[in-house]
């Protein structure tokens, strides 16, 4: 064969030849974010897009799958090709999956490639002003005396908001309603207009509405006191010893993703926290990050978190509870989603 045809087969041929990470330069990264529009994670995921685009030469396009507790993003990014092109901004319902889905079809851990450990913050446990309580303590005897006829509203059966306020019924012996909505921001707007009661959920959203009186904040669920909110104490501090329900953000790949892409995106990752207008960001949003971001990292707290859901809340009795709490109508309340998918 004469060499100039051998040198044109050669580079037909080359780009076949280039690793993955290589050939994926310049083509969108699909971001799945297991949530409607305008939540927490879906706030984290925002953030990190554009400084990690950089890093990466390629755009980061959010997609937002909401529903069922991030199980139907979940679900999708799954069934995703492993070719570095397809990954999740997830949260601690996806830990909590195994626990409350006995039949969903994948598994939080060996379905998912993790990629990186990126944030933590605490939700706030709030109110409305015409609840009369004003603090953690008479809340709980406000509930008890309810019996079960409080509606909590959450963005999601197995949300972070729902997990945390389920964590709170098992730990306090409260009862309450569970009202599922398809977002954060909708749930937000019925407890400012009082046709919810209360709400446990991020405190980059309900902060600004305790300020000006909309709501009334009473505790953070972590174990710390927040940084954005100081004067507010802790469950544990206001009478739930123990208590702690922080939230987090991970980014996970589909499993089978080639180990060069999981690598480069947490780097890029990495390096977006590092960045200081980025950490800026981040706080103002009252979200901390991870100092180690890498997969390893990623793995091993997710598998603690699994392990831990699994062991705490996954009896049937609870299994049960949260069933449940599906499709409950809340007589005279207003643009409640009652119907949540499988």
């Amino acid at each position: 064969m004469p060499l100039s045809r051998r040198l044109l087969l050669a580079g037909l041929a080359a780009p076949a030849l280039l690793p993955a990470a290589a050939r994926a330069q310049g083509r969108p990264l699909r971001v799945v974010v297991p949530f409607g529009a305008g939540g927490l994670t879906d706030v984290v995921a925002r953030i990190l897009a554009e400084p990690m685009a950089q890093t990466l030469g390629r755009p980061l396009v959010i997609e937002n799958i909401g529903g069922a507790g991030s199980t139907i993003g979940a679900a999708n990014l799954a069934r995703s090709a492993p070719d570095g092109n397809s990954i999740m901004v997830g949260s601690v319902g996806h830990a909590a999956m195994k626990a409350l889905y006995a039949s969903f079809p994948f598994d939080p851990v060996t379905s998912f490639a993790p990629v990186s450990l990126v944030t933590r913050q605490p939700f706030v446990a709030a109110v409305h002003p015409a609840i009369p309580v004003t603090d953690l303590a008479g809340f709980l005897a406000w509930l008890k005396s309810r019996n079960g006829e409080a509606n909590f509203g959450t963005a999601g059966i197995g949300a972070s908001s729902h997990l945390a306020a389920e964590l709170l019924r098992k730990m306090a012996g409260v009862a309450f309603t569970v009202v599922p909505y398809r977002g954060t921001p909708a749930a937000v707007a019925d407890l400012m207009a009082g046709r919810i009661d209360f709400m446990i959920d991020s405190q980059t959203l309900l902060a600004p509405l305790m300020s000006d009186g909309r709501v009334r904040g009473l505790a953070v669920t972590s174990a710390e006191r927040s940084t954005l909110l100081p004067a507010l104490p802790t469950i544990a501090e206001a009478g739930v010893p123990g208590y702690d329900a922080a939230a987090w953000q991970a980014i996970y790949a589909p499993a089978g993703t080639p180990a060069g892409p999981v690598r480069a995106i947490a780097d890029a990752a990495a390096a977006a926290l590092r960045d200081p207008a980025t950490l800026r960001r981040l706080q103002e949003a009252g979200v901390d990050a991870y100092a180690d971001n890498s997969p390893e990292a990623a793995a091993r707290h997710l598998a603690a978190e699994v392990a831990g859901w699994c062991r705490n809340s996954a009896s049937a009795a609870e299994r049960g509870s949260i069933r449940a709490s599906r499709g409950m109508r809340i007589a005279g309340a207003k643009r409640l989603q009652s119907v949540m998918p499988a």
